[in-house]
């Protein structure tokens, strides 16, 4: 009999490539990895890691055992989903991540909302940017995540998740009050061409989006400072050190000193939430999604309203 927990092993030993990549999505160490492996290799009788240079690859029985492994645990979460619809209670344990912002708008009010509606569901979150998050779900260390793209430069998604779109978030240029655009109706990203930027970290996908739009633009940007927070960014706005991009989501309250004005082309980011399509029936998830896209809409009038 195949065992259930080492099958999980070798399914993150294929995805990540090594062992300390799969110690690291299993939250174990690399001694229980090497283990568990040692143990299916007895249970199946075949060898199923080979020596690669400094680490280690599978083989071709390896291989193998792993294409199984990836469909037997997927059947799994499929029996675990259909058990709990057919039993049709929100119950047990939804672990979520969302970037930042998502994190600061969201998740207060949709998980206050989770807990009245439905007291024996817990919930568990974590801030995570959104490849992470998706890497988390792919790996079944998270039931869902909220991710994000902008209007001209989507993510793509991997095989195997379902998605539901949360909010449409629009997203102002904050500069400090005495910014000589301070009094405009609206701007363009390429009037920003002189000042400095105050950005998102090297290589994460907001700071890659900024760059690709304003190049886009013919304006190559002189990037200041950098931050993953929106109010850490608003607060070096407020201090006269440059000019952000601020969406609306979770930026309340303003600091002082600092002015938000509308892009002319409406700068917009999709806020939505995935998770793995082998999972879509249990009504926790269909639970939380409602719980998400009710405070997403409650978002959306009140920017519209704010923006009227």
């Amino acid at each position: 009999m195949l065992n259930l927990e080492r099958l999980r092993v070798l399914d993150a030993l294929a995805r990540h490539g090594s062992v300390s990549g799969a110690a690291d999505a299993l939250h174990v160490t690399t001694s229980a990895v090497s283990q568990q492996m040692t143990k299916l290799e007895r249970e199946v009788g075949q060898q199923l890691l080979a020596k690669h240079g400094r680490g280690v690859r599978l083989t071709d029985a390896g291989r193998l055992l792993a294409d199984h492994s990836a469909r037997i645990l997927s059947q799994v979460e499929l029996a675990q989903s259909d058990l709990e619809a057919q039993r049709g209670q929100v119950v047990g344990e939804l672990r979520l991540s969302a970037f930042p912002t998502a994190a600061r708008g969201l998740f207060p009010a949709a998980f206050a909302a989770l807990r009245a509606a439905h007291p024996q569901l817990r919930v568990r979150s974590q801030e995570l940017e959104p490849e992470a998050g998706v890497a988390g779900v792919l790996r079944g260390d998270l039931d869902m995540a909220i991710v994000l793209d902008w209007h001209n430069k989507p993510m793509a998604l991997p095989d195997g998740l379902a998605k539901a779109s949360i909010l449409d978030d629009p997203a102002d240029i904050a500069m400090p009050e005495g910014h000589p655009l301070a009094g405009r109706a609206e701007v363009g990203l390429e009037d920003f061409a002189d000042d400095e930027w105050i950005t998102w970290g090297e290589g994460e996908f907001c700071h890659e989006w900024l760059l690709f739009t304003l190049r886009a633009k013919g304006v190559e940007p002189q990037v200041g400072h950098r931050a993953a927070e929106t109010h850490t960014q608003l607060g070096l706005v407020s201090a006269g050190l440059g000019v952000c991009v601020a969406p609306l989501l979770g930026r309340d309250p303003m600091p002082r000193g600092v002015v938000t004005v509308p892009v002319r082309q409406q700068v917009r980011r999709h806020v939505y939430v995935v998770w793995r399509a082998d999972a879509d029936r249990r009504p926790s998830i269909r639970a939380a999604v409602e719980a998400l896209r009710k405070v997403g809409a409650d978002l959306g009038r009140s920017a519209d309203r704010g923006r009227g």
